[in-house]
Formats: C-alpha cells, sequence, structure tokens
C-alpha cells in the first residue's frame, strides 16, 4: 500500500509541476522533466493505464525503430496493455538524462533506457533503446506528444 500512495504522489507532484513560463533555468527544468519521467514510468511499469493516459497527449505520435508509427492515445494505451503490462519493466539508464527547452511549448528529453522483464525472464538478457520524447506545457498540465523509440538491442 505505501508503495502504490508514494507513486501516487509522484505523479500529484508531477502534474503539479511549475509552468513553463516559470521555470527559471535549465537545471531546473531537467528536474521537472526528470520527475515526470519518473512518474510517467511509475504508471508504464505498474500498468496504471488511467495514469499513464494522463500523461500523453490525444494525437500522440509514437515512432519506434522496430514497429513503426502509432498514432493517437487509445493506440498506445492498447499496446501498452497487450505488449507491456506484466511482461517488462522500464528502468531510465543513469546519466543518459538530457533536456532541452522548447521555447513555447515544454522541453524535448533525450535519454537512455533498459527494459527488463521481471518474473518471466529466465534469462539475462536485458534490452535497451535509446529515446527522445517531446513534452508539451499547456492547459497547466505537461504532456508527452511525441516519441521516438530507436537503436533497440540489447544493454551494453
Amino acid at each position: 500500500m505505501a508503495s502504490l500512495l508514494m507513486g501516487t504522489s509522484v505523479l500529484a507532484n508531477a502534474q503539479a509541476a511549475p509552468s513553463l513560463d516559470s521555470i527559471k533555468s535549465d537545471a531546473e527544468l531537467t528536474r521537472v522533466v526528470g520527475s515526470l519521467d519518473k512518474a510517467l514510468f511509475d504508471a508504464y511499469n505498474t500498468c496504471n493505464l488511467d495514469k499513464l493516459g494522463g500523461m500523453v497527449a490525444d494525437d500522440l505520435e509514437f515512432y519506434h525503430d522496430k514497429t513503426g508509427l502509432a498514432v493517437g492515445k487509445q493506440v498506445f494505451l492498447d499496446a501498452i496493455k497487450a505488449n507491456i503490462c506484466g511482461k517488462v519493466t522500464r528502468e531510465l539508464v543513469p546519466g543518459s538524462l538530457e533536456v532541452y527547452p522548447m521555447h513555447g511549448y515544454g522541453a524535448v528529453e533525450i535519454g537512455t533506457h533498459r527494459f527488463l522483464h521481471p518474473g518471466s525472464q529466465d534469462h539475462d538478457v536485458v534490452g535497451e533503446a535509446k529515446f527522445v520524447h517531446l513534452w508539451q506545457y499547456k492547459d497547466g498540465t505537461w504532456k508527452v506528444t511525441r516519441v521516438i523509440s530507436y537503436d533497440h538491442g540489447l544493454a551494453k
């Protein structure tokens, strides 16, 4: 129960993140986007589709080097439910996070993440990929509008 409450707190804090106009430094923007990334993937890792859906735009565009382009929030959530829930968890590779401001829009987040297969993995194979997330601050909320996930392979 405590971990459930902590996850709720993280998401609540992420969505109460400072407005784009109030962020005064690159370091603060990096902290905000890092918090958003954590909240997004806490929802992903626990299959909390309601929270995950609240953090992505309705017209989300998701570009994946292995599966191509997927457009729309519901298409994304359906894919997560079918392919990720209970099968895969994601962790950000420490030290890989880069965040850059996108004037008047939000921020671009770049990094590397690892994909683990807890509970069903009977081997030491761990996947890794690079990613780009475009975050938009609109109507008081940060949401992912575009994702590029590429260079999928074995963790290095």
